[in-house]
């Protein structure tokens, strides 16, 4: 929620040129109202717009994390004053932070390394930063896009007819915070969905709605193209021999316009995860901030190859045992190479690692493959996702976590032959446990007259002193006069540094053996 006010002066003739101050007007403005005006599909996957104001403090950004968790979700000691310098903090000089402060206009690029899935992994970019100030307000207008993705756009067209008739699919789905219409104008559409509004708008039966054209084609034309994907994901439903032990759970494809298909290859009632790809689940669905998880981090891998993602630390505690698969789908132009889509889908992770073992144990039995095999006693295997994480190991206690809390000689030889590359990440958002005293609130109230008592106490005891035992002194000075004292631990803001890790795509080769000191079975 951000507060727009402004002062009134009188108009009268006899009093303008005197500027008589009538009063204050305002009004608060949800962000997330402003965050729909923004078109999130023409700034790409990784684009992003913010504000800030004359001051340097954020009025939006997709990295403000305002709120923290501790029993119920409460609101930050400093969460209305966050600086820009503190979420674009690769910005060493001040250069983005100055030139919007000072309401300039321009644009300006840097390195950022972007954190996601909960800042345990990171995404590395270039961004181009385009800014300028908003006329008649303090705030100044700041749009972010990622190299490879922003700039370049594909436009196709379909017809109405053939539009409509894939977007009446079940399985198709819209992102809902994305503005495709204007439902918010009028009280007779405001309990329609994108998806309702953008059908009625199509059909000429509510003429006064406001919608995108230009969005709207686009959504017509990636529900007309991606809708053969349907009839494959019913033909390996159909084919058991394909899926006999239901491993493979959840198929899913997203394209740049919001639009989403799923397709469940078990019953919704058989689910391993069951929020995957709801509404809660808002780092795997389209935000008005930014795509889902998988979109972003399969749009930053090798065209053509996978990447896979588990719940951090399964292996020890409660969490769904799934493993999400996801690639992009980018059209075959060199020069522009847009980013259109991506696919995946969720299996369980017993599914997931048997395959795994099965593939290792045909290797071995190649000649000259393989010269380890997974099998041998003296050998454990591990296969490890491009961020360091265990996806893989004999011992189901390790899956989920970091590969260099396991193995750390290993880990530090691959990082040493260029294999990993180590990341340094700060967060000058986050929340800290501290130890703090805490009194005992009744004897917190006395300790005044607390305080007193024990001044009188000791002036008593020394006149007497010479006629009593020392026994006596223990007894003026007794517990009962104790202040109570207990450790409690609080979140305080903190800044902090931490590593991450990525694997580092020009090496090609990985194969070998390394010598390593101090490596264990």
């Amino acid at each position: 929620m951000t507060t727009v006010a402004m002062p009134v002066f009188s108009k009268q003739n006899e009093t303008r040129s005197k500027g008589i101050l009538l009063g204050v007007v305002g009004t608060d403005v949800p962000v997330k109202e402003l965050l729909k005006t923004i078109p999130k599909y023409k700034l790409g996957i990784h684009g992003y717009a913010f504000a800030i104001t004359n001051n340097g403090y954020i009025l939006t950004h997709p990295e403000l994390r305002p709120l923290y968790e501790e029993g119920k979700k409460r609101r930050k000691p400093n969460y209305s004053s966050v600086d820009l310098s503190e979420v674009e903090w690769e910005d060493r000089d001040d250069v983005l932070r100055n030139a919007m402060v000072n309401r300039k206009t321009g644009k300006f690029s840097m390195e950022v390394k972007k954190t996601v899935d909960k800042g345990k992994r990171v995404l590395v970019m270039t961004n181009d930063y385009y800014y300028t100030d908003i006329k008649g307000t303090p705030f100044s207008l700041g749009v972010a896009l990622s190299r490879g993705h922003g700039k370049y756009f594909f436009r196709g067209n379909v017809t109405i007819e053939e539009g409509l008739h894939d977007l009446e699919h079940p399985d198709v789905s819209l992102a809902d915070e994305w503005s495709y219409c204007n439902t918010d104008l009028h009280p007779e559409h405001r309990h329609l969905s994108q998806l309702e509004a953008i059908k009625l708008y199509l059909r000429g039966k509510e003429p006064l709605l406001q919608c995108d054209k230009e969005l709207i084609q686009e959504v017509l034309f990636d529900a007309v193209v991606s809708a053969p994907i349907e009839a494959y994901w019913t033909s390996l439903a159909l084919n058991k021999s394909e899926n006999s032990d239901k491993g493979v759970e959840v198929a899913f494809l997203g394209t740049r316009t919001g639009l989403s298909r799923i397709n469940l290859f078990v019953g919704a009632e058989q689910l391993t995860n069951q929020d995957f790809l709801k509404a809660g689940d808002k780092e795997n669905i389209f935000n008005a901030d930014h795509f889902p998880l998988w979109y972003r981090r399969a749009a930053e891998q090798i065209p053509g190859s996978f990447v896979y993602s588990i719940p951090f630390s399964t292996g020890t505690v409660n969490k769904s045992n799934v493993v999400t698969a996801s690639t992009s789908i980018q059209l075959l132009d060199e020069r522009k190479s847009p980013v259109v889509a991506a696919v995946g889908i969720q299996m369980k992770l017993e599914f997931f690692q048997r395959k795994f073992w099965t593939a290792s144990r045909q290797c071995a039995s190649l000649d000259g493959k393989c010269s380890i095999s997974c099998d041998d006693e003296t050998v454990n295997c591990y296969l490890i996702d491009n961020n360091g994480f265990i996806l893989v190991s004999e011992d189901y206690t390790q899956t989920g976590d970091f590969f260099g809390e396991v193995e750390g000689a290993v880990m530090n030889k691959l990082l040493t032959m260029g294999s990993f590359k180590r990341i340094t990440l700060y967060d000058y958002q986050a929340m800290c446990r501290a130890n703090k005293e805490s009194s005992d609130g009744a004897h917190g109230l006395l300790d005044p007259y607390n305080a007193f008592l024990s001044a009188v106490k000791w002036i008593m005891t020394e006149l007497v002193l010479f006629l009593v035992e020392f026994n006596l002194c223990s007894w003026w000075h007794s517990d009962m006069t104790a202040k109570a004292q207990k450790l409690k631990q609080t979140l305080e803001p903190c800044d902090t540094e931490y590593p991450a890790f990525v694997s580092e795509r020009t090496i090609k080769e990985t194969t070998g053996n390394i010598a390593c000191e101090d490596c264990s079975k």
